[in-house]
């Protein structure tokens, strides 16, 4: 009995290294291959498994960005009449909060912009020029309008919620009414 059990034991050791039969990139005994060697799809590859057929799915309506900020306000002019109406700045305007918004300007908004607002930007000459921040429908423009737009686009600008988040928004928008000579 005793030799049986020993035999016993020692066909399970054989058979459970069995699969160690691994060398570098192989695998060793692959007990499902459909989990192992699975098929990658790229974002927006065509997918005949999901409906629709794209890979890449927009959310479902009412979830919130991993930052957390959703912007409750739709693209459009009266979507931005809106906000210009319903939303005021939540920003002081202390050092360090100016300083933000400034770095945030000349990192995402100089490029068109110019350095001081006036539509004078390094992209002159490839795109059409952008309106100067600095022109008098630019100062009349409520903070919540102008949020609107960095977060949703206008003409040719393409959204950028993206790449600023709100907060670094508002903050843009003090430094633009310091460059607008502090107009409201």
């Amino acid at each position: 009995m005793k030799g049986l059990r020993l035999v016993a034991a020692a066909l399970l050791a054989l058979a459970m290294t069995s699969g160690c039969r691994a060398r570098g990139e192989q695998p060793g005994f692959v007990v499902m291959p459909g989990m192992y060697y699975s098929v990658p799809y790229d974002s927006y590859d065509p997918n005949p498994v999901l409906r629709g057929g794209q890979t890449l799915l927009t959310p479902p309506e009412g979830t919130v960005p991993m930052t957390g900020e959703a912007f409750a306000y739709g693209p459009g002019p009266e979507e931005a009449l809106r906000a210009g109406v319903e939303l005021s700045n939540p920003e002081t305007t202390d050092a360090a909060t100016l300083a933000r918004g400034k770095q945030v300007y000349e990192n995402v908004c100089a490029v068109c912009h110019g350095p001081a607002g006036q539509g004078d930007g390094p992209i002159i000459g490839r795109f059409p020029n952008p309106p100067s921040l600095t022109a008098a429908r630019a100062r009349t423009l409520p903070d919540g309008h102008i949020v609107h737009i960095i977060s949703r686009g206008q003409g040719i600008m393409p959204p950028h919620a993206a790449q600023v988040t709100l907060a670094d928004r508002w903050r843009v928008v003090l430094h633009l009414r310091q460059l607008q000579g502090g107009a409201q």
